[in-house]
């Protein structure tokens, strides 16, 4: 194996949640302050961030254990024979075979990171509203 196939899937997702955090980020004092949207856009920021933290987690673990499996390739030539194939070397090739967890991460993080982002945005506007309550009455 002369080189390893990226997961531009992972990838470009990865680079995308980057992207809109880093945004976020960089205009945080214009958009945290408003008090309307300001639940919103901390859900937002949840929900990249942990989108990011799973697809990112899935684009390490797709390279990395590429990268492990290149180490049993002697002659690296792309095929595995004779004294390449070991025990080792058999683990190392179902973690990249088996890499339909890795794959559907896209889709599985955009459910637990809405999952989540929305708990949030839901329980920050339960608690604006018992404060609102609370200070009007004093």
């Amino acid at each position: 194996m002369n080189e390893i196939d990226l997961p531009y899937h992972l990838i470009i997702s990865s680079l995308i949640s980057i992207l809109i955090l880093g945004i976020i980020i960089l205009k945080r004092e214009k958009i945290f302050v408003r008090g309307k949207w300001k639940w919103f856009w901390i859900s937002t920021t949840i929900f990249f961030g942990i989108y990011f933290l799973i697809v990112g987690g899935a684009t390490y673990s797709d390279i990395s254990s590429e990268l492990a499996l290149q180490k049993f390739d002697l002659n690296r030539d792309g095929f595995f024979s004779g004294d390449e194939i070991t025990p080792e070397q058999n683990k190392a090739m179902r973690k990249v075979i088996s890499d339909t967890g890795r794959n559907f991460s896209i889709i599985t993080g955009v459910i637990f990171s809405v999952t989540i982002a929305l708990i949030v945005f839901i329980m920050g506007k339960i608690s604006e509203c018992i404060d609102k309550r609370y200070t009007t009455k004093s």
